[in-house]
């Protein structure tokens, strides 16, 4: 029975993820690469290479929607041909019917898993490094211009709060690889001792966990705000974090990191202290362990929904299937913006959706095993 099932489950599961893939990529990427083969002159080769790069990426939504799709339409299929029923009279209960659907969902969520945190974000950051080398954007992406890293720290106030205030201001107009040019750098980290640093450039010296600044001023400000002293400077070690130097190697969108990534640069954006940059890394770090399992749910939900004695058309499970996955991702973006705003923990607005759908799957399953 479980070789029945599977050799009826894969081909239908094989046909959706070409055809979830083949409608995704086309609204998300195909389009936009035409446009710019057509108005900025891409070449044909670079866009066919950003095209197949963004394939894992899209592969990764397209699992579960196959999923569902597969279990969904083969078990409706299954029952409207009457060999479920069959089943369920020599002795097969409806809950050893989907175990079936269920294991083989379990083998797409580790597949899911793996592409989403080792193929995809890598193809991802490759498609756009191609992309702008390619175009030679006249805006450089972050990590090449404009490093702007801002530290802060937490003080106490006199009523016995606290209060954050900014220690450290880091500016550089660029970045090419090994040196930072154009710096300037406000430090309020220790009290009663001001500094700004302007410099020409500077370098991250690793053996003395030093920077190396050249040509450039350092200007000491009073607590009163009066200047204290200029120190002019040709070459001038100073005792800074290397954060700045990590942000622009390593500057990349949620969708191009995994988890790893992820949470390195949290531990980044909790040193600069930006809240919102904050909570909505550890929104997306939530819901890129939580996703691989929905592969699970729509595998139940879908072989539960399909054992639901019925005469249905394939027709009819398609379009049961765009709505059970409209519903999943407009939930998922609803938690997620409720994490977001802190009315949900980012635990709790990631695993919202897959509990949901865990909750009707399960109820659907036991309202007709009573049957």
């Amino acid at each position: 029975m479980d070789r029945y099932l599977a050799m009826q489950l894969l081909p239908i599961f094989l046909f959706g993820v070409g055809a979830f893939t083949s409608v995704v990529l086309a609204i998300d990427s195909l389009f936009e690469l035409l446009r710019k083969v057509v108005e900025s002159g891409l070449p044909i080769n670079i866009a066919l290479k950003v095209f197949v790069l963004k394939l894992p990426y899209v592969m990764v939504y397209s699992f579960p929607m196959s999923t569902l799709l597969a279990t969904l339409m083969t078990y409706s299929k299954l029952s409207s041909d009457s060999e479920l029923i069959a089943l369920r009279g020599c002795g097969v209960s409806v809950y050893r019917m989907v175990l079936t659907a269920v294991l083989l969902s379990g083998l797409v969520t580790g597949m899911t898993y793996i592409f989403n945190e080792y193929i995809s974000p890598a193809a991802n950051y490759e498609a756009t490094t191609t992309l702008e080398r390619a175009l030679k954007s006249d805006q450089p992406s972050f990590k090449q211009q404009n490093i702007y890293y801002p530290e802060y720290r937490e003080e106490k106030t006199k009523d016995g709060g606290t209060s954050r205030l900014l220690a450290r201001l880091f500016y550089a107009d660029e970045f090419d690889g090994k040196k930072m040019k154009g710096l300037t750098i406000i430090d309020r980290s220790q009290a009663g001792v001001n500094q700004i640093v302007v410099s020409e450039s500077a370098q991250w010296n690793a053996y003395k966990q030093v920077w190396d600044f050249y040509n450039g001023t350092i200007y000491l400000v009073a607590p009163d705000r009066s200047y204290r002293n200029i120190l002019r400077f040709e070459h001038q070690q100073l005792q800074l974090p290397n954060t700045p130097l990590i942000v622009a190697k390593n500057s990349r969108d949620y969708e191009e990191m995994n988890i790893a990534q992820s949470l390195q640069q949290l531990e980044i954006e909790k040193l600069a202290g930006n809240p919102q940059r904050i909570k909505k890394l550890e929104v997306r770090i939530q819901q890129k362990i939580a996703f691989p399992f929905i592969c699970i749910i729509f595998g139940l939900v879908g072989s539960a929904m399909g054992t639901i004695p019925q005469r249905t058309g394939r027709g009819r499970s398609f379009g049961v299937s765009i709505i059970v996955i409209f519903i999943y991702y407009l939930l998922l973006s609803v938690c997620g913006a409720l994490a977001q705003a802190e009315i949900l923990s980012p635990f709790v607005g990631a695993w919202l959706p897959n509990l949901c759908g865990l909750g009707m799957g399960i109820l659907i399953l036991m309202q007709f095993s009573q049957k």
